[in-house]
């Protein structure tokens, strides 16, 4: 059979389930789920897989599911990601009414399409026709949220690291893998437009504990020392830092107040703060963190109170390999006008995909077919063929041409890869971070 005519029949079988796609797709943006606490969606991924005859290993990193198909020979070994959790935003529409998640991250759209490639490669029966295997991953806990909840999972023992591509590093579960694809809703854009090739900044997370001391709030305030008057100085001492931050460095520092105190008329005592600070390069990150910490620490010193600062092991800006990414775009082609390619716009937020592309060739292009800000009440998918159809068919065709002819393209891309960690160093690195 040729190349081509596999893709088209591919394609032919992702359109004959679309309904069922799509059909996922709505599913879990209807019951969004928190990092972690994926159950829903794994159990729908398990379903999946089970109606594909395929065997899967689940519970990795507490709710991440993976499941393989093997090709004539295992020459080169790919994996597709969806990714499962959601974000908090009580106002969005579909918001879950017990927990406030909401899938206004589009992450609903990563699994539908990852399950699409897998329906449309299973159905097909390509992997008659190739030289690798195919491995589907569902992934946990992308947001960086919740860090109280998580940070008492790691205490448990649970996990080691609080996003879960970090975890499923640790866990080996890409150990096997030569190299991942994945894609991600762009927001605000309502048509068929796709965005390669951009980067992402990475970032070190922290919770901050201001230590006062309590007295009456209105009989003797004296007697106290205001743990939220160091917060409030702690944050306008990190303002008075971003003039000495470069452009070209793209360097994001944004605090939260995750507790003021704890009655109205008790000086605060006990303040918490969160708060991630974002960079293009690690050097970046490393420099401005010490730029936030001397803030908090100074504005601490002159309220008199005392500081507890613990860093978190963020994630590594995002590297996205040139070829992978060079091979999406040539099989989108067919869905997408030229003039809606848009290469090398990086984005500002940051992922853990970012840490898995220091290690394995990786790609996460992002697709238009949404509306709204990413992470607010008014993110809605409005194009369902591009959020979930267009990314499912072209993810299959990149798979047929990394594995096509003893899988060429993909030990190709890989031989000439260098990795900026290998697994154990990465560990390392993080080890120091934490």
């Amino acid at each position: 059979m040729e190349r081509e005519k596999l893709k088209s029949i591919i394609c032919q079988e992702i359109d004959a389930n679309k309904e069922e796609i799509i059909s996922i797709g709505r599913k879990i943006f209807s019951s969004p789920e928190m990092g972690f606490k994926e159950l829903k969606t794994s159990t729908l991924i398990k379903k999946t897989f089970e109606s594909l005859g395929l065997e899967y290993k689940d519970k990795l990193a507490l709710t991440g599911i993976k499941a393989q198909v093997k090709g004539r020979k295992s020459e080169c070994r790919v994996a597709v990601m969806g990714e499962m959790d959601a974000v908090l935003c009580p106002a969005h529409e579909f918001a879950d009414t017990n927990t406030g998640a909401a899938h206004s991250c589009g992450h609903n759209a990563q699994v539908a399409a990852m399950l699409g490639v897998a329906i449309g490669i299973v159905k097909s029966g390509a992997m008659e026709h190739l030289d690798g295997d195919v491995v589907f991953m569902g992934v946990p806990a992308e947001e960086f949220v919740e860090l109280e909840y998580r940070q008492k999972l790691k205490d448990k023992g649970n996990i080691t690291y609080l996003g879960g591509k970090q975890e499923l590093i640790k866990e080996g579960e890409f150990d096997d893998i030569d190299m991942a694809m994945m894609v991600h809703c762009q927001a605000n854009t309502p048509e068929k437009k796709i965005f390669l090739h951009g980067g992402s900044t990475g970032f070190i997370g922290k919770t901050v504990n201001f230590i006062g001391k309590e007295a009456h709030a209105g009989g003797a305030p004296h007697e106290g020392i205001n743990a939220l008057n160091a917060a409030m100085a702690a944050i306008m001492c990190i303002h008075a830092q971003r003039e000495t931050f470069k452009d070209s460095d793209q360097i994001r520092v944004h605090p939260i107040i995750t507790k003021g105190g704890d009655l109205v008329n008790i000086v605060p005592a006990d303040v918490r703060m969160e708060t991630y600070v974002r960079g293009k390069s690690i050097e970046a990150v490393i420099e401005a963190n010490k730029k936030v910490n001397r803030a908090i620490k100074g504005a601490t010193y002159a309220i008199g109170a005392e500081v507890e600062i613990t860093e978190i092991p963020g994630y590594l800006p995002l590297k996205q390999n040139y070829e992978l990414g060079n091979l999406f775009k040539e099989n989108i082609k067919s869905f997408i006008e030229p003039e809606n390619i848009i290469e090398g716009i990086d984005m500002i937020g940051s992922t853990d995909v970012g840490d898995l592309s220091s290690i394995i060739p990786v790609i996460q292009p992002t697709l238009g077919g949404f509306i709204g800000a990413a992470h607010s009440k008014d993110f809605k998918i409005v194009d369902e063929d591009a959020a979930y159809i267009i990314p499912a068919k072209t993810m299959a065709m990149t798979i047929v041409d990394l594995l096509w002819d003893s899988a060429n393209e993909g030990k190709n891309i890989k031989a000439r890869y260098t990795p900026l960690f290998t697994k154990e160093k990465y560990l390392e690195m993080m080890e120091q971070i934490s």
